[in-house]
């Protein structure tokens, strides 16, 4: 016996809407290393930023492969390829985010042993600069 596979779909409809989640979450203080309460919206975005650029992508089990950055691959580069990978490493670490719309604005300076790297993430709760400094 064959199975057969009928057609007609009319009794299924497309009424559904796509809804934002809440970003929600436990403020994370860095320099005491503990949590103190709660933050929302723009606060909670920009806490986001700076913890998706601090953590190592591919290295902790518990995050999906798109959760990171691939910064720690860049000392011992030349100055040139850095920049342009800075760039692209934060680019990618970031629009995986639905709330991060773009990213742009980037502004290199060179110090000793590091970069320090000053960018505008455009997000649905408005443009957020960041700066980070990054060992080469």
């Amino acid at each position: 016996m064959i199975p057969q596979i009928v057609a007609e779909n009319d009794d299924l409809t497309l009424d559904f809407e796509e809804v934002v989640e809440p970003s929600l979450t436990y403020k994370l203080d860095f320099t005491t290393k503990r949590i103190s309460g709660l933050i929302d919206g723009r606060d909670a975005i920009e806490q986001a930023i700076y913890k998706k650029l601090d953590t190592e992508r591919y290295e902790h089990v518990i995050y999906s492969w798109l959760y990171g950055s691939e910064l720690h691959l860049l000392p011992g580069q030349p100055i040139p390829l850095v920049y342009s990978e800075i760039k692209k490493f934060i680019t990618e670490a970031l629009t995986h985010d639905d709330r991060i719309e773009s990213v742009d604005a980037f502004n290199f300076a060179k110090m000793k042993n590091k970069v320090s790297v000053s960018f505008t993430a455009f997000t649905i709760a408005g443009a957020i600069d960041i700066t980070k400094e990054v060992s080469v």
